[in-house]
Order: C-alpha cells, then structure tokens, then sequence
C-alpha cells in the first residue's frame, strides 16, 4: 500500500511518532512518479533537489520536536501558472520556457509556513485555456484511468498527479471548471472556493474575475485541510475578501438531515450522459437516506452560460496577454526589423494556437462598434446568471448535479472542434461566473471512467459544501476506487 492512501491524521500521527519521516513521504513521491509519469506525464518539471532538501531541513525539526501543523511533511504538487520562486514557471507555454520567478505566489507561500514539500510544476493547458491538457505546448497528460483519454483541464496535471499517487494533494486553478471537471474525469476532489476567498497574487492571470486557486486531492477531509492552509485576506490581491475564516475541518459533522437541495432541471437534461445522470441520481438517494431533502429547481440563464463565459474570459484574457510582448520577459523573437516586428513575431511564435483563438475573440469583442453588442451584453446575462443563484439560495442550502455532462474523452477526438470542448464546460462555467464556491466529488464510474458529482454553495459558505460532500463520501465507496496504473 502507498503511503498516500494513509489518512492524513495517520500521517501526522506516524510522523509524530518517529515511525516515518518526512523523506519516506518524498521517497514515495519519487518512486510513484518513476513508476507512473512515462504514462501519465502529469508533470512538467520535478524538482528532486529542492525535495529532498526540505525534506531533511523537515526532518530535522521533527527531531527537535518543533511545531507541526497537520500538513507538515506532505509532498504536494502546483499547477505551472502559479509562481514558485527559483522553479521556472510555464503556464505550459513556449513563450515562458525561461520564466524563473523571483517571488512566491501568496498559496505557496503559505503552504510553506504550513511546511509542505513542494514536488514540482504540474502540466495544463497553456495559460489554463482548455479543457482537456491537450494544448499544452510541452506534451499531452494522460487520464490514469486509462491512457488513451484526457485528464481535463486545464488542470489536468494536477488532477492526474493526485489520481496517480505522485503527490498527496495538488493546486490548481479554476476559471470556467479547470479545478472540478479534471477532477471529475479522474475521479478525486477537486474544490473551487468564493472567489476572493483564496489570494490570487502570483497566479498568472488569465481572467481576472473569474481565476480561483483550490486544492486536488482524494478525499473531501484533505480539501479542507488545505483550504484552511490557504484561504484568507491577502494586501497583495485587491479582490481578495476581508472575512474570518471559518473552521472548515471542524464543520464536516456528517449530518445533513433537513438540508435543502435544488436539482437544477438544466443541469440534468439534453447533452447529459444517461449514466452520469443515473450516478447523480444514485448520489441524491444516499443524501436523501441521511436526511435531506431535495426537488428540482429551475437556473433558467443557464443556456447562456457558455457563450457570456466565453466572450468575458477572452476578453479578460486578451487584456491581460497583452504584457507578453517579448520586451520585458518570455521569448523574443530573433532578428525583428522594428519594434511592431518584435510584438507580432514573439506573440507568434510564443503563442499556441488556442491562445491566439482567444486573443482575437476577446480584442475583437472589446473593439469599437462592437463593445455593446458583445461585451457589455455579456456583462449583463453574468448578472441574470448570478441572480438566478441567489434565487436558487433563498429556498436551498447547496445545489447539486453533475460535473460534466459526459466522462473523459479521448485523446484528440475534439481537439479540432473548439466549440464541442467549450460545451464540456457548461455545467461549471455558471459557478464562476456567479463566484460561488463548488466541489467535484467521485460518485460512480461509467464504462470504467469516473463520474463527478459537483456540489455549489452560497458565497462563502464552503463550511456547508465541504460538509455535505464529506457526508455523502462517508456513506459510499467511490472516493476509495484507484485506477489500475
């Protein structure tokens, strides 16, 4: 048995009680990571050195007997476009190939102080655009449930790491679902929190509303463990809230009796997979067994979703990937005949293909003569979707319903078809742009590749999300399933 399907509190308690050290933890890592990434390939770069180096300083504070906090010793995993000082970050993009920060971001700071031990850089797609890690510039990750499919994304590496065993929990970013959908297609937990709940300095932007950091890892207790790490006010991030944190591990009682669920009938009609929907379903009985109570509710924007999504994140996107111009860091382009010359052939040659796409849908729908008709339109349905949420929340504790619509695809059987792959994202998109928080839990398989039971909370009340998504893993198995690597 691999040390990582221990629970945490064994962990702590075996650390605590010299049967283990820190090293083992890393040792694991290592030995997993040699063992599965010629398959899976979820990382793009594993720092050994700097791993074994922490592990020992580690160690020698446990022999001290120094404070240890209950992630004390992890080995943990951070998507590539969350900066780590002295280890190149990416974003899984040719333009930073020779990124080397020089700062930490706010999360990896803080699990520091929580003295994790971080692994290495997680692959995704380029600047988290994507839904299956296939446009990565550096190489595709693969679903260890089976080779052949996609891990999602644009957080896929994280999600494939956790699944695989190569680290104990992971980071990751979710804009339009990048943290849940990946999640769901390998079968672990994958948690967006309220937007603002968990800093974003030093995460790479690509849509500044919408981006939220939050853990991967394979049960619902380690999610909150690591929330509780990283949540909090940060002066560096001017959207980061200013509220109290509450005790998340403390609130996973397992008593929902009397919780009101919403089903939303959007969430579970055309376009879902008939055994997905039995799998939610099944998940609905479990909780109504424990006490809950549940009935269908109608998001009536929802159709919307995709295309408000679309048209407000390329637009952020845009903006933000205008500093990528090949002058201050990235690529440069060799041999340019003037400055405009410098601007189009590094933005050219640094940029994949579904970069560009978005690039020039976002400029084009900010662009004079088109701003109200596109921009400004969608700004208003982002309005009627959250409404519709508040709505939802004056009757229901948590909505509930599928992750996605379908399991894993195969490898490149969408890639070609960019509005095919947009639409996996249906059922995660109208959550951030609502800004609520949302898990993905394991609820089933289907012809042999996992089922996420995505579970939405009102704004900052990941103590009620957290407590019905332990609930519901208390009373099944499917958080225990691995994949056969």
């Amino acid at each position: 048995m691999s040390l990582f399907d221990l629970k945490l509190q064994d962990i702590h308690n075996r650390l605590a009680g010299k049967e283990l050290s820190v090293n083992d933890l890393v040792d694991q890592s290592m030995q997993t990571i040699r063992a599965n990434e010629p398959k899976v390939r979820a990382f793009l770069r594993v720092d050994e050195e700097g791993a074994r180096r922490t592990a020992r300083e580690l160690d020698e504070r446990l022999a001290k007997g120094g404070d240890r906090g209950l992630l004390f010793g992890l080995p943990a995993g951070i998507k590539d476009n969350i900066v780590t000082e002295g280890l190149t970050t990416t974003c899984a993009s040719r333009f930073l190939g020779n990124y080397d920060p020089i700062y930490d971001a706010t999360v990896v700071k803080k699990l520091k102080s929580a003295q994790t031990v971080t692994i290495g850089k997680l692959n995704m797609d380029e600047f988290a655009m994507g839904g299956s890690n296939e446009n990565s510039a550096y190489h595709v990750t693969t679903n260890p449930w089976n080779a052949e499919y996609v891990p999602g994304g644009s957080s896929g590496g994280s999600a494939a790491a956790v699944a695989a065993g190569e680290v104990y929990f992971a980071l990751g970013s979710d804009t339009g679902g990048s943290i849940r959908q990946p999640a769901s297609y390998c079968g672990v937990v994958g948690l967006k929190p309220t937007y603002g709940l968990v800093s974003r300095f030093g995460l790479v932007a690509f849509a500044s509303s919408l981006d939220q950091i939050g853990p991967l890892t394979k049960n619902v207790e380690d999610a909150a463990y690591v929330l509780q790490a990283i949540a909090g006010h940060d002066p560096h991030d001017s959207t980061s809230a200013n509220v109290a944190i509450p005790d998340y591990v403390g609130a996973l009682s397992g008593d929902v009796k009397g919780l009101r669920i919403g089903v939303p009938k959007e969430y579970m009609g055309q376009g879902v997979d008939p055994k997905v929907k039995e799998a939610v379903m099944a998940a609905l009985r479990v909780l109504e067994g424990m006490g809950a109570v549940w009935e269908e509710v109608s998001m009536p924007h929802t159709e919307y979703a995709v295309a408000t999504y679309y048209l407000l994140a390329s637009s952020e996107a845009s903006s933000n990937l205008a500093r990528f111009d090949g002058v201050r860091y990235g690529v440069r382009a060799a041999d340019p005949d003037n400055l405009l010359d410098l601007y189009v052939k590094s933005r050219s040659e640094g940029f994949g293909t579904e970069v560009k796409r978005r690039i020039m849908l976002g400029t084009y729908a900010l662009s004079s003569g088109y701003y109200d008709a596109y921009y400004l339109k969608a700004q208003k349905v982002r309005t009627l979707i959250k409404r519709d949420f508040d709505e939802a929340f004056r009757n229901y504790d948590v909505i509930i319903g599928p992750t996605a619509p379908t399991t894993a695809f195969k490898i490149g059987e969408q890639v070609d078809d960019p509005l095919t792959m947009y639409l996996n994202d249906i059922l995660t998109i109208p959550v951030n742009l609502a800004g609520v928080p949302a898990i993905s839990v394991p609820c089933g398989l289907a012809d042999g590749l996992p089922v996420g039971l995505q579970i939405i909370g009102k704004p900052l009340d990941e103590a009620t999300v957290l407590r019905v998504a332990h609930a519901f893993e208390r009373s099944t198995d499917h958080h225990k399933l691995r994949p056969a690597l």
